[in-house]
């Protein structure tokens, strides 16, 4: 009796699945225990939904409720029908109100007796903070992905959208890291949108050094966006401290000076190797960025004039193998479960052996890759003209590299005595324990900007194709990976897999399995009914 009552009192919960979903990541456990005060979540995935989006809605409440075990009262949420509303004219309303905060709406089909209609979900969330709110999209859109590969892909991110959106709304301070200038690099307007993305976790500055040894000294991490000049040893010397002191840096530098402006006003362009002085830097930390340029059959599309009609061009989307569409491979959490990256014009990269580093790749071309050495000569005619596979049975090259560990410093044994024992210098002949990581085309950060009006448009976002990209959601993992927030973007390679039935065998043993469900359970019942009956007979006949 003792025992039965104080089992009232206790409760305790095991995961025996495979993948330990229903176990929370010990940077989860620590986020939700520390909470001040409540955050509110307003889930808006409900109403008649498809039995793919019941899955993820029921996905979303466990993991809510699994918040609830380690935060209790401190996270809170209800379930809203954003459809469920008296006439249509408040309900788009209501659709535009939830997409002006970010949550965005998925039109799906459906087949009924009456023909094809069209539904209009918010696989999304809004999460509040003591006034404060943030949209949490659930839905992870992957470019030729089914329902169930989509909706699987969701499922395994549902606690990092979760917790990243609970970590934004609490965080009081913000670390800096900064964008570098000087070397021609991206301007503002180039790179607004991923700046906007990383002002959600940091403070995000603008730098030029000019020789000044303390000018990279409040930053966590630096952004190196495709330079186009040379830089001198004073400002190399600075960065490389900047690393021995433990800073981040994000190389996102070119190996060929080529751009698509130079195509619009002459038929053919020359790709020359871009000296920018850094062969040596990345040289010494484990990398190489090769004078080439990468050609891979599996590319973006750019519009081309085809044909006029009376005197109007008449444009289609090309294939232009220039523009590497990259989908990740690796299982690294940096790349994993992203749409394709597209890169514009990227050179192929080396890794050097150098004494304690890390190296893991994180993106590279197809299977079908093309190098073309410097000078390379670059005409539009190739889109019109026909595509030799054979052409391209390079395989597949790096584009992206993280490196991980101890940097010895490329000025080790190169300045002298009196720079190197100065105590205002304070030099360091080797890192502590850092990252780094460079990608082989800087084009990869930039968004497009409107001509006509300056407006920025999303980092990712073709607005030619309307494909959006995994640009974005890539670089923000990246800086989150070399800021230490492992604990957080760890959760991003968590899998979990959906197992769902085979609808060829079901259809097959419909009827078979109909009468299954309805009698299995009956007989069970009946079963376990008669076993308890015997057996209590045969106790009190003993009694």
């Amino acid at each position: 009796t003792l025992l039965m009552a104080s089992a009232g009192f206790l409760f305790f919960r095991l995961d025996i699945t495979q993948e330990k979903k229903y176990t929370l990541a010990p940077s989860t456990n620590t986020l939700l225990g520390e909470l001040p005060d409540i955050v509110y979540i307003k889930l808006y995935l409900d109403g008649d939904l498809p039995a793919s989006y019941l899955k993820l809605q029921k996905e979303i409440r466990e993991m809510i409720n699994e918040f609830r075990m380690v935060a209790g009262d401190n996270v809170q949420y209800e379930i809203i029908n954003p459809s469920e509303h008296s006439n249509d004219k408040a309900k788009y309303d209501f659709y535009r109100q939830l997409a002006k905060k970010g949550v965005l709406p998925v039109s799906i089909s459906e087949n009924e007796q009456e023909g094809v209609s069209q539904k209009i979900l918010f696989p999304g969330a809004i999460l509040s903070y003591r006034g404060k709110e943030v949209p949490v999209n659930f839905l992870k859109s992957r470019m030729g992905a089914g329902t169930d590969e989509i909706v699987n892909a969701s499922v395994e991110t549902i606690e990092y959208e979760l917790s990243n959106g609970i970590r934004k709304l609490t965080r009081t301070e913000k670390e800096k890291i900064a964008f570098l200038e000087g070397q021609g690099e991206f301007t503002e307007p180039w790179v607004r949108d991923i700046t906007q993305g990383l002002g959600e976790y940091y403070q995000v500055e603008h730098v030029r050094i000019n020789h000044k040894l303390n000018a990279l000294a409040p930053y966590r991490a630096l952004v190196i966006a495709r330079p186009d000049s040379a830089f001198d040893d004073k400002d190399k010397f600075i960065i490389d401290q900047f690393i021995m002191r433990g800073g981040k840096v994000l190389w996102l530098v070119d190996g060929v000076t080529a751009d698509m402006d130079s195509l619009q006003s002459k038929p053919v362009m020359y790709g020359i190797s871009k000296e920018l002085n850094l062969d040596d830097m990345l040289f010494r930390y484990g990398a190489r960025i090769l004078p080439n340029l990468v050609m891979d059959m599996q590319s973006a599309p750019i519009p081309m004039i085809t044909g006029m009609l009376g005197n109007q061009p008449q444009r289609s989307l090309l294939n232009w193998n220039y523009f590497p569409l990259v989908t990740p491979r690796e299982k690294h959490p940096i790349v994993r479960n992203l749409n394709p990256i597209r890169f514009q014009f990227a050179s192929s990269l080396d890794t050097i052996p150098v004494s304690g580093i890390k190296k893991s790749v994180l993106l590279s071309s197809s299977e079908y890759t093309r190098i073309q050495q410097t000078p390379a000569r670059i005409s539009l005619e190739i889109l019109r003209a026909k595509e030799n596979p054979s052409q391209y049975a390079h395989s597949p090259v790096i584009l992206a590299v993280l490196l991980e560990g101890t940097f010895p410093s490329i000025f080790k044994n190169r300045i002298s005595a009196s720079v190197a024992e100065d105590s205002a210098i304070a030099f360091k002949e080797s890192s502590v324990p850092g990252k780094m990581i460079v990608v082989s085309d800087g084009d990869v950060i930039r968004n497009q900007v409107s001509k006509s009006t300056g407006e920025s448009f999303p980092l990712g976002y073709d607005r030619f194709s309307g494909m959006t990209f995994g640009n974005r959601n890539f670089l923000l993992n990246c800086m989150n990976y070399l800021l230490d927030e492992e604990g957080l973007i760890s959760l991003r390679s968590r899998e979990i897999k959906l197992r769902v039935l085979d609808k060829n065998r079901v259809n097959r043993n419909k009827q078979t399995l109909r009468i299954l469900n309805l009698l299995l359970p009956i007989g069970l019942v009946c079963i376990t009914g008669i076993l308890l009956l015997f057996l209590r007979k045969r106790r009190y006949a003993r009694s």
